[in-house]
C-alpha cells in the first residue's frame, strides 16, 4: 500500500496565508508610520540647516530648495564678523536693494556672548543640580526618617505648578536679592524648576537598587557620603546621564525667566537674542537660520558625548570578573 502525502485542510491554508498576510501588512504600516514620523522629526531640522547655506533670495522662492543652488558661509561669516560691522541702527544692508535683505540685525554682535552666557548657565545649573539632586534623592531613598513620604509629595507639587506662575514670586526674590540683569538670577531660577526633577528621577533608580549594597558599604565602614560616591553612583550612571541632558537642554532652550530677569546683552542668554533678529524692520531668514544652526550645536555635541556613557552604564556590572 503506497504512503499518500497527507496534505492539509483548506482551511488550515488559508489561515496561514491570513497570518503570513498580517504580518506583513503590520510591518508595511510600522514601517511606514516610522517614516512618516522620520520625516515630520527630521523636515525642520534639514531646512534650518539647508536654509543657512543659502542667500536670502534663494530661501523666499518658490517653491523652496531643500539644497542650495550655490552654497555660501556668508551667514555664518556675518556672525563672526558682526562684531566688528554692525552699527548702532536698526540694521546694516549690504546689498543696493532693500528687500533683497542680506543684512546685519543690530543685537547680531551680541550672538557669541549670549551663547558663552548660555553655556556658562548651563554649565553651572548642571554642576549645582548634581551636587543638591544627588544626596537629596540618596538621603529619601535609603535614609528612613520622619516626613520622608511628604519631602517626596512636596517634591512632586512643585513640578505641578506651571513655571509661569512662579515668574512673578521669583522676580520678586531675585529682586531683593540684587541679582536682576545676571547670570546668577538665571542659575538659581533654574535650579528650582529642574532639581525636583533629578530628585524625582534619582529617587526611583536609587530606591530599585538593594539596600544590601548599601548595608554592606557600612559595614565594610563606609561613611554615608562614602557610600554614596563609590557604590551608588556608579550604578546610577545611566540615570544621572538623563539628569544632566535634560538639565543642561532646560537651561539652554529656556526663554521666559531669561525673558523676565536680564535686560542687557552682558547677561542674555541665546534664545533672548535669537528673538530680538526679528525684531527689527526686516527679517533676515538667512542670517537668523545661520544662527540657529549654531544653536543647536551645543545640545548635540552633549548628546553625543554622554550617549557613550549611556551605553556603557547600561552594560557596567554586565560581565563578571
Amino acid at each position: 500500500m503506497t504512503n499518500m502525502p497527507i496534505t492539509p485542510p483548506v482551511d488550515t491554508i488559508d489561515y496561514r496565508r491570513r497570518q503570513a498576510m498580517a504580518r506583513i501588512v503590520q510591518r508595511v504600516v510600522i514601517l511606514v508610520s516610522a517614516i512618516v514620523l522620520a520625516i515630520y522629526v527630521l523636515a525642520p531640522v534639514s531646512w534650518l540647516v539647508s536654509s543657512a547655506f543659502q542667500t536670502e533670495t534663494e530661501i523666499v522662492s518658490i517653491p523652496p530648495h531643500w539644497i542650495p543652488d550655490e552654497p555660501t558661509l556668508g551667514n555664518f561669516k556675518a556672525i563672526f564678523t558682526a562684531g566688528d560691522s554692525a552699527p548702532v541702527t536698526y540694521e546694516t544692508r549690504s546689498g543696493t536693494d532693500p528687500a533683497a535683505g542680506n543684512f546685519i540685525p543690530s543685537t547680531a554682535k551680541n550672538l557669541l556672548p549670549s551663547m558663552g552666557n548660555s553655556l556658562i548657565v548651563a554649565t553651572l545649573v548642571v554642576i549645582l543640580n548634581l551636587l543638591v539632586g544627588v544626596p537629596a534623592a540618596y538621603a529619601i531613598a535609603k535614609i528612613r526618617f520622619w516626613g520622608r513620604n511628604a519631602s517626596v509629595y512636596f517634591i512632586l507639587l512643585t513640578r505641578v505648578i506651571p513655571d509661569i506662575a512662579l515668574v512673578v514670586p521669583f522676580f520678586l526674590v531675585i529682586r531683593k536679592l540684587g541679582m536682576l540683569d545676571t547670570l546668577w538670577s538665571l542659575v538659581i531660577t533654574y535650579l528650582a524648576v529642574t532639581v525636583p526633577f533629578t530628585v524625582f528621577i534619582l529617587i526611583q533608580y536609587f530606591e530599585g537598587l538593594p539596600d544590601e549594597l548599601d548595608k554592606a558599604a557600612r559595614v565594610d565602614g563606609c561613611s554615608r557620603l562614602q557610600a554614596l560616591i563609590k557604590v551608588f553612583l556608579p550604578l546610577s550612571l545611566p540615570s544621572l546621564v538623563a539628569v544632566v541632558l535634560f538639565t543642561f537642554l532646560t537651561s539652554w532652550n529656556e526663554f521666559l525667566l531669561a525673558l523676565m530677569f536680564t535686560q542687557t546683552s552682558a547677561s542674555q542668554t541665546l534664545p533672548i537674542l535669537l528673538a530680538s533678529f526679528t525684531s527689527d524692520f526686516t527679517v533676515s531668514f538667512s542670517f537668523l537660520n545661520a544662527a540657529g544652526v549654531l544653536a543647536i550645536v551645543p545640545p548635540v555635541i552633549v548628546a553625543i558625548v554622554f550617549e557613550r556613557y549611556i551605553v556603557s552604564g547600561l552594560t557596567a556590572g554586565a560581565v563578571k570578573g
